[in-house]
């Protein structure tokens, strides 16, 4: 399976941590070097100056010739400087002076060797390694070691946080680009992108992005301009057609056959009277008509009026009518009963037999009023819902409806909802259907009942 790629502030902000770790690692790496370097030779010179001494102390006891003497001096000498460890062997390879098992000493040594002339023997030479204890240095080095580690695994954090914050706000005037793109659509493409806050890097994506919108836009009003010259132009040859087939019906001695032929010609001629009639509607509201609005105090009324209307197929259907709530305001009353009617019919086709239709009329949000038709029947899949409100579209794909509903009638709600300054909705799931419309209305309130 594919894994999702990572977004830029994430990708950002790893590449930089990256590099963080990696340059403060280097400098990390240099200091300990650096450190570690110094320390050996202050080894190196605290060895050759502790080795002075000792030969100073070897020198006085050659004048003197005096062992006691010398181990006595040695003991004291090295008991203030408990990190050196000294030992003498004589030139037969007996041991003269030994310190190093003595407590407190460690296993880690920086060594020196040398020799010395043993007064004792005529030509022979006292053998000396002299050793200092690193342990102390060691743990400063380690303790450093991992201080430096650490400070760079938190810088490499910290400057990863620092970036994706920084990133996020960098990418700010991206997402107001994707919020205003989110608010386009086909009622609205003549609105342009606002690029005055966005950086300079991104004023060419958004003069582009407009010149497109206003390619767009010109498209779209030519082919709504072309559906309303086709429609306006049907219009005429589709109403004579009907006077004439009316007439020829009305002519007597025609066979029974000939007069059903007639007769289904008319309903077809009918038919595509009504999509074109639709059309012509639906272009006058895409050209930006407003609802003529005018006060409506009862949409329970209204909609009373329209279950009048639509009584005798939903008793056919067996089905029953409620409708629940009320409200008032200014609106287009026979555009509401339009939208109303539409959404009526289309659940009184598909709800389940012996159920309920209900109406719901709801104040919603901002003083608004939603209206909406409920029916229990097929679920519909919500890979359609988006799309139920497009003009032509059946979720039905075998269309075996296609005869009575010819795919315009949710566009038509859709259009009155925007000329009412709302927007449709449509949900379905555990075998109810809601299909509505939202409204704004005037100084009237709304009210439930």
């Amino acid at each position: 399976m594919k894994m999702p790629s990572l977004a830029l502030g994430e990708r950002l902000s790893i590449w930089l941590a990256a590099q963080t770790f990696a340059g403060l690692g280097l400098v990390s790496m240099v200091v300990y070097l650096f450190a570690a370097s110094d320390l050996d030779a202050r080894q190196t010179e605290s060895l050759q100056h502790k080795r002075e001494l000792v030969e100073h102390v070897l020198a006085e006891a050659h004048s003197d010739r005096d062992l006691p003497t010398l181990l006595h001096k040695l003991d004291d000498f090295f008991l203030g400087h408990r990190d050196m460890v000294l030992t003498l062997l004589k030139p037969d390879g007996s041991s003269l002076y030994d310190n190093a098992s003595r407590p407190g000493s460690t296993r880690r040594f920086k060594k020196i060797a040398f020799a010395y002339p043993y007064w004792e023997s005529a030509g022979g030479a006292l053998s000396a390694r002299m050793a200092l204890d690193t342990a102390a240095d060691d743990q400063f080095l380690h303790r450093l070691a991992i201080a430096l580690m650490s400070a760079s695994m938190i810088g490499a954090l910290l400057v990863s946080a620092g970036s994706f914050v920084l990133v996020r706000l960098g990418l700010r005037p991206v997402r107001s680009l994707v919020a205003q793109t989110k608010e386009l659509a086909a009622q609205n493409l003549h609105r342009q992108l606002d690029g005055s806050q966005q950086p300079r890097e991104l004023q060419p994506l958004v003069q582009q992005f407009n010149a497109l919108l206003d390619r767009l836009s010109r498209a779209y009003e030519q082919l709504d301009g072309f559906n309303a010259d086709v429609a306006h132009e049907l219009r005429t040859p589709l109403a004579t057609l009907m006077t004439g087939i009316e007439v020829a019906m009305r002519q007597p001695g025609l066979p029974e056959s000939t007069l059903d032929l007639l007769g289904s010609n008319l309903e077809e001629l009918r038919r595509m009277a009504g999509i074109v009639n639709d059309m012509l509607f639906l272009s006058h509201a895409s050209s930006g008509a407003v609802a003529r609005r005018e006060p409506v105090e009862s949409l329970a009324a209204l909609a009373q009026d329209v279950s009048d209307y639509h009584e005798a197929a939903i008793a056919e259907a067996g089905l029953q009518l409620r409708i629940q709530g009320d409200a008032a305001g200014d609106f287009d009353a026979p555009l509401l009963k339009r939208a109303l009617s539409n959404l009526l019919g289309n659940a009184t086709r598909y709800a389940r037999a012996g159920s309920v239709i209900q109406i719901d009329i709801a104040a919603g949000s901002h003083g608004g009023v939603s209206l909406s038709v409920c029916n229990e029947g097929p679920a519909i899949s919500s890979d359609h819902l988006p799309r139920l409100f497009d003009r032509f579209y059946r979720a039905d794909p075998s269309r075996a409806q296609a005869s009575v509903n010819h795919g315009l009638g949710l566009s038509i709600v859709d259009a009155i909802a925007r000329m009412h300054g709302g927007e449709p909705f449509a949900s379905s799931a555990d075998g109810t259907t809601r299909i509505g419309l939202t409204l704004s209305t005037g100084p009237h309130n709304s009210r439930s009942g």
